[in-house]
């Protein structure tokens, strides 16, 4: 029954949304403290300038623990360190994922501890769908920007990727290792030296113009 709940609320938010001509976005408090001040909101005014989808310039900071969670058809979840989701947080990811909910997940420069600790929290939370890298000619990369390539920063053997998560068909979670925090948009952020991936923007604007539309 509160799953059900759950997506009349977020139905009710989109076509609120659309009434009110903007769309929020959440930046995610998690791990009981963790969040990340460092992904750059500027896609949102993007998307906003290249399409008629009106969306909020500001991320709203929100814990994942809290039902207000379910208000927000989009977020974002980020960090640079170890992390546990607390039990309560993993029941409401779990019910927002499957009730129409879309997250974003970016390891903060490029942190192999935090893409550690989502991954491992990923598993637990949901043990039989897994993570799948996302092919370059997938519709994704052809939403709104044309992407051939994934850039990244700093020259490296390693082939950056983004890896994505279904429910019933639908692509409901985008987790890029390497950063799309596009730090250079935001204030006191350096990247710690991190590998991250230069032509985010364009990603991020794709990411929330596919999760919007399918």
């Amino acid at each position: 029954m509160k799953k059900i709940i759950m997506t009349v609320i977020l139905l009710q938010t989109l076509m609120l949304a659309a009434k009110e001509d903007v769309i929020q976005c959440a930046n995610l408090i998690f791990g009981g403290v963790h969040t990340s001040r460092c992904f750059s909101a500027e896609f949102l005014s993007d998307v906003q300038k290249k399409t008629s989808i009106p969306t909020a310039r500001r991320f709203t900071s929100v814990k994942l623990a809290s039902d207000e969670l379910f208000k927000y058809p989009f977020v974002v979840i980020t960090g640079e360190d170890d992390f546990m989701f607390t039990k309560q947080e993993r029941e409401n990811l779990r019910k927002y994922l499957e009730s129409g909910g879309f997250m974003l997940a970016s390891a903060g420069c490029s942190n192999k501890k935090f893409a550690t600790a989502f991954k491992r929290e990923i598993s637990h939370i949901f043990k039989d769908t897994k993570l799948k890298p996302l092919p370059m000619d997938h519709v994704l990369f052809r939403t709104l920007n044309k992407i051939d390539k994934l850039e990244l920063s700093h020259s490296s053997s390693e082939k950056p990727s983004l890896e994505g998560m279904e429910i019933n068909g639908r692509i409901v979670l985008i987790f890029s290792l390497h950063g799309l925090n596009d730090t250079a948009h935001t204030q006191g952020c350096c990247c710690c030296g991190g590998n991250e991936i230069v032509n985010s923007i364009d990603v991020n604007v794709n990411i929330l113009v596919y999760a919007l539309l399918h």
